[in-house]
Order: structure tokens, then C-alpha cells, then sequence
């Protein structure tokens, strides 16, 4: 069903069949290393038709084919509206193209509104057409607002028949502890260093380990950064580009990327202000900063900022406004 498996996923997959005791299970961790992934084959496990116990799905079963064409009857994907098409494209599912929104339309939710649930919950009480297990995957978990989460609940706590749930979350904080209690945890942590860096090879991606560091070791960001085209040396630029008030050097990313990276980038400053090397950039790449003082003033700048980063009413003026934070807030730092 994927259109390029992730070989990390094998040992948490593996461990997830054979000690999974609840019916819904909570898979989480950091963004960028393969939560909806590791669902998906989780629910194609549970449904395969002629596996071995604990073992994953055989993938040639009438079950495993129906999977694989996006056609099981017995399993659901829930995705906020904004996310489906590119989640389900990369899962190698059919999916519609969006219309193009119309003039005063809203623009596709990042939120899993209460409608989807209820579609969800008439799902859950149907019988299983194939008579096995009935599995739902719900990503990103923390995108269900609160009416949607509360409706929930009750079929959470108490499904019908052999329902089966596996909730991926990068941010299980966000969730409602009653949610999260009704969950059995299945951490997801970074994958092995060498496991990334073939993974990333294998898709063609040049400077694989700069971009694996720029990410915090997350393989499947370092590859959205790279197809949305971001070398390693641009990256490395960044930080004296930022100190010159460059504005080109962001003018092309979308605005929570810019967030990101400055956040990143304030980060390593902070740690090198204590002599200590950057964590996403390399430390000659860092400008040299002796007081922490004014880095932690723009972070707190850069955490209001980043509640308009999805919708900043004139993108250019905004970028413009924190290119320049960053260039004032390194050199009193420099100072």
C-alpha cells in the first residue's frame, strides 16, 4: 500500500502486533518519522485475512489487495481536509482532486471537525463486511477540535463488535486526557541514524545527513525540505544571511517553514552563546553571539509570531518584519 516503505518501521510494527492489549492504540512522537505509516500497516495487519499471529500483513490476500487499492470496506482514514489528498497520495490511495477554492469560500480545515466523526460513528456501527476486525486511523489525533473529540468518547471507550482504533498524534499533549486514557501508548521515537540516511539515499536526496541534522533526525521533513528545494548549503547560509537582514533568503518559503527555521536558528544561537555547538546548523555556519539575553527576547517573539504563521495577513511584509528581528536581535547578541 505505501509508495516507499520505512525500513525503521519494521521493529516498532512488529513489537505494536504482539503487545497491542487495548483496542485503540496511541501511536506518538515526533513529527517526520512515520506515525501515519506505522498506523496504516498496523490497520492492514489487524485486517489481513492470511497472516500469521503477531505478524505483519501478508499483502497478497483479498484483504491486503482491497487495502492496497483503497477499497477495504472494513477501514476508515480520517484526516482533517486540508491534509487528505497529500496523505493519501503519499499512502499510495486513491484520492479526488480538490476543487480550487471559490471566491469567499473557506479554505480546507486543519481541524477534524465533529461532521467527519459522525460519519465515523455510523461506520463504527455497521456490521464488518468481511466479517474480521473494523479499523479506524485518525491523523494527526490532536487535529480533533473539541466537540469532534468529545464525540468520540463514548465509541471510543466502548466500540461495537471488533472495532479497532489507532490514533497518530505528533503533539499527544494536545489531545483530551480522556482521549489519551482511553489509549494504549505506542511511543515512536527518531529512527536510527544510518536506517535514515540509506532511506533518504534511496530517494534520490543529495546532502542526506545536513538535512537530516537541519530536521532534528526527522527523515521524512529532511525529505519535504529537499522536493521542496532546500540544498544543505542553503541551509547553512541561512544564519549569516539572517545576521545581514537578507529577505531574499526567505522570500520563497511558506510562512510556518519561516517560523521554523528561525526558531531552529535561535535555538543553536542560544546554545552557542553558552559555547555550545548547534544542533540543526553546524557551528561555523552560526554568526559568534556572547549574550543570550536578546535571543531569548526574539524567541519569545518568534512563539507570537508563529500564531499567524498559517494565515499572516501580507506574507511579505511579515517576512520583512522577521528578517528584521532576526538581524536585531543577533547583533546585540553579538555585542
Amino acid at each position: 500500500m505505501l509508495n516507499a516503505d520505512l525500513p525503521w518501521l519494521q521493529g516498532p510494527l512488529a513489537d505494536a502486533l504482539a503487545r497491542a492489549r487495548s483496542h485503540a492504540l496511541l501511536v506518538q512522537g515526533p513529527a517526520g518519522v512515520g506515525q501515519l505509516e506505522l498506523a496504516v500497516k498496523l490497520a492492514q495487519s489487524w485486517l489481513c485475512e492470511d497472516r500469521a499471529a503477531q505478524a505483519p500483513a501478508c499483502s497478497a490476500c483479498a484483504s491486503c489487495k482491497l487495502f492496497a487499492s483503497g477499497t477495504h470496506p472494513d477501514f476508515q482514514l480520517l484526516l482533517p481536509e486540508a491534509l487528505d489528498a497529500k496523505a493519501r497520495e503519499s499512502l499510495g490511495l486513491p484520492f479526488e482532486e480538490p476543487e480550487a477554492p471559490k471566491a469567499g469560500k473557506a479554505k480546507p480545515s486543519r481541524e477534524i471537525k465533529v461532521e467527519a466523526v459522525r460519519g465515523l460513528l455510523s461506520f463504527a456501527q455497521a456490521t464488518s463486511a468481511r466479517g474480521r476486525a473494523k479499523v479506524v486511523v485518525i491523523f494527526p489525533a490532536e487535529a480533533l477540535n473539541g466537540v469532534a473529540a468529545n464525540a468520540l468518547l463514548k465509541t471510543l471507550e466502548e466500540p461495537a463488535g471488533l472495532l479497532r482504533f489507532v490514533l497518530a498524534s505528533h503533539d499527544s499533549a494536545g489531545l483530551l486526557p480522556t482521549i489519551r486514557s482511553r489509549c494504549q501508548p505506542l511511543p515512536l521515537g527518531l529512527p536510527d541514524r544510518a536506517a535514515a540516511l540509506a532511506w533518504l539515499a534511496a530517494q534520490g536526496v543529495a546532502d542526506g545527513a545536513g538535512l537530516l541534522d537541519a530536521t532534528g533526525g526527522r527523515p521524512q521533513q529532511a525529505l519535504d525540505w529537499f522536493q521542496a528545494g532546500l540544498t544543505d548549503a542553503a541551509w547553512q547560509a541561512l544564519p549569516k544571511r539572517m545576521a545581514r537582514g537578507e529577505v531574499a533568503a526567505l522570500t520563497d518559503w511558506a510562512p510556518p517553514r519561516v517560523i521554523d527555521a528561525l526558531q531552529r536558528l535561535c535555538h543553536d544561537l542560544v546554545r552557542r552563546s553558552h559555547g555550545q555547538s548547534g544542533q540543526f546548523f553546524s557551528t561555523a555556519a552560526l554568526p559568534a553571539v556572547k549574550r543570550a539575553a536578546p535571543l531569548l527576547a526574539w524567541d519569545a517573539e518568534l512563539r507570537r509570531a508563529s500564531r499567524h504563521a498559517d494565515h499572516p495577513l501580507n506574507a511579505s511584509l511579515w517576512i520583512e518584519a522577521l528578517v528584521a528581528q532576526a538581524r536585531g536581535a543577533i547583533t546585540a547578541a553579538a555585542r
